[in-house]
């Protein structure tokens, strides 16, 4: 009987240490067990302290989500496929645990504990947790917080973030499935736009050809991009300005400042130029009737001559030291 008490109390010692033991927390190797089989590890108000306690000599990034439709958090659902495929690619390419790094998703549904333990209010949140003991150990105790806003990260970016707070040790590569449904939709509308072409190709080769067409294509392209089109969308000018007196400015003096309406209007004065210098060029000498051709020259010279006057005026409302003009205007 004697013998035997010593060695119950020494079993009891034993069962208290590592009941001690399992209190403070699990090893690395218990839940890199766990990843193995499935990951991220998901997780709840109890496995959430034993994954976080101290002391800890692994890393462990840890996603604070809510994923159930009641709580509305639409980034919560687009995020976590992303989330997902950073475990997946991580334990695939690190099954040996080098990193020492656990993955893990706590949804607010299984650790209203944990959020309102941490005051969160919010979600998602990635929170990154650095060994307490070892070699890479850090002397602070907050995890590293990372507030997603309205932003969708992708996996690489996830990843890139993470191994930036870790210690540096192997860093496994993100490997995307492929996606089969693309591939063939690609292939699909590739394979019909080929035969369209092939079909219409009679058809489409004359337009192509037209040098009419190309010519009016460039000189559209061309009067657009002379009559201010792109200040305006780099500058997001307005529209129109007031002029104090109740109505509006056609034009602003001054070569840095443009609205929207001065360049339509420009571009509708460089395109009247245009075309009767064209007709000019081209249509007025296939006249046959000489009376006829005299008059044509008549009009597109009138017409050159009092669009050129009015662009010379709106020249001078935008340099007001221009010092040159012509009748009417």
């Amino acid at each position: 009987m004697m013998k035997v008490v010593p060695l119950l109390y020494l079993v009891a010692i034993a069962g208290t240490g590592y009941a001690a033991r399992k209190a403070k927390g699990g090893s690395f190797e218990d839940f890199h067990s766990l990843a193995l089989s499935s990951t991220p590890l998901k997780l709840d108000d109890a496995i959430y302290d034993e994954l976080t306690a101290a002391p800890r000599n692994y890393s462990t990034a840890i996603l604070l989500t809510a994923l159930q439709p009641q709580y509305g958090c639409q980034l919560c659902r687009d995020l976590q496929p992303e989330w997902n495929l950073l475990a997946r690619s991580w334990i695939k390419g690190d099954k040996a645990g080098t990193s020492r790094v656990v993955l893990g998703t706590l949804d607010f549904a299984n650790g209203k504990g944990t959020f309102q333990k941490l005051m969160l209010s919010t979600a998602p949140i990635l929170l990154i947790f650095h060994p307490t003991v070892g070699p890479n150990a850090k002397p602070e105790s907050q995890p590293i917080r990372y507030d997603f806003g309205q932003t969708v990260q992708s996996a690489e970016q996830l990843a890139a973030y993470i191994g930036r707070q870790l210690p540096k040790t192997p860093r496994p590569t993100i490997v995307r499935p492929v996606n089969y449904l693309r591939i063939a939709t690609v292939t699909t509308v590739l394979l019909g736009l080929v035969t369209t072409v092939a079909v219409a190709w009679p058809y489409i080769l004359p337009v192509v050809q037209n040098r009419n067409i190309w010519a009016a294509l460039s000189l559209i392209a061309i009067l657009l991009f002379t009559s201010g089109h792109m200040f305006n969308h780099i500058r997001k000018v307005p529209y129109v300005s007031g002029n104090g007196k109740g109505g509006v400015n056609y034009f602003v003096p001054g070569f840095t400042n443009q609205i929207g309406l001065e360049t339509q209007i420009v571009a509708a004065m460089y395109g009247v130029l245009s075309f009767a210098t064209v007709s000019l060029a081209l249509k007025v000498p296939r006249i046959a009737d000489v009376g006829r051709q005299q008059v044509a020259v008549w009009v597109w010279s009138a017409i050159m001559l009092g669009m050129y006057s009015f662009l010379l005026s709106v020249f001078r409302v935008k340099s007001g030291g221009y010092p040159f003009w012509l009748p009417p205007f």
